[in-house]
């Protein structure tokens, strides 16, 4: 059997990105950070490849996970055990998918990425102070509030995060570079669109889709 280039490879991620086949756009990048050498790092377009196709993997089965569970809430409510406990099973089935995917990207990222991340961006960033406009403070701020609110049903602890990194980057807006104005803005707005949809007690699961700043808009600055 041949084997493919590393290039070959990232560019079949590619077309699985455009063909919105991102199970085997995962393969493919599985494939690239397997091929990489001792202290070899991914370069930002695979990184940027890599976390779309995690990002699409995951994000496909977290709707499907919203979706059932606001059926069996509504299932509870009716008092159908039976359908109940069939939902529960199917969910289940959907939380050990997910559970199976992030073991497989933290695996990937204990054995392989993060010990040849011995130089560079990644670690100048992470040695640094990012500032409050900066579009990956934004966007961890962004995610970590929709980790508060999705996962661990905590609204007010949601709510008080994306308020106090929308609000310390408005203050220094006025300093914000051209090169990332667009990014942090675009970020900054998904902030204030979710704050805005959970002050409003808009409780209904599934009923709006529920904003993360997507790991492409995080990675072109990096």
């Amino acid at each position: 059997m041949v084997m493919m280039a590393r290039e070959e490879i990232v560019y079949m991620a590619k077309l699985a990105e455009q063909a919105e086949r991102y199970e085997e756009m995962v393969e493919f990048m599985e494939k690239v950070s397997g091929s990489l050498r001792e202290n070899e790092e991914l370069s930002v377009e695979e990184r940027n490849l890599l976390s779309v196709a995690y990002k699409n993997v995951i994000g496909a089965r977290r709707a499907s996970w919203r979706i059932i569970s606001s059926i069996e809430q509504k299932e509870e409510s009716k008092g159908n055990e039976d359908h109940v406990a069939t939902i529960k099973t199917y969910r289940s089935k959907i939380e050990k998918e997910l559970c199976n995917i992030c073991d497989g990207i933290l695996q990937m990222l204990d054995q392989r990425l993060v010990p040849s991340a011995s130089s560079g961006d990644s670690k100048d960033i992470a040695n640094s102070d990012l500032a409050p406009t900066h579009p990956i403070r934004l966007g961890l701020a962004l995610n970590f509030s929709v980790f508060y609110y999705e996962i661990l049903n905590s609204p007010d602890r949601a709510c008080s995060l994306a308020k106090q990194a929308f609000d310390e980057a408005i203050a220094e807006l006025d300093t914000l570079g051209e090169e990332s104005y667009k990014d942090s803005t675009l970020i900054m707005q998904l902030l204030r669109d979710n704050l805005t949809l959970w002050t409003s007690d808009v409780q209904e699961e599934g009923a709006d889709e529920i904003k993360e700043a997507s790991k492409a808009e995080e990675g072109q600055q990096q």
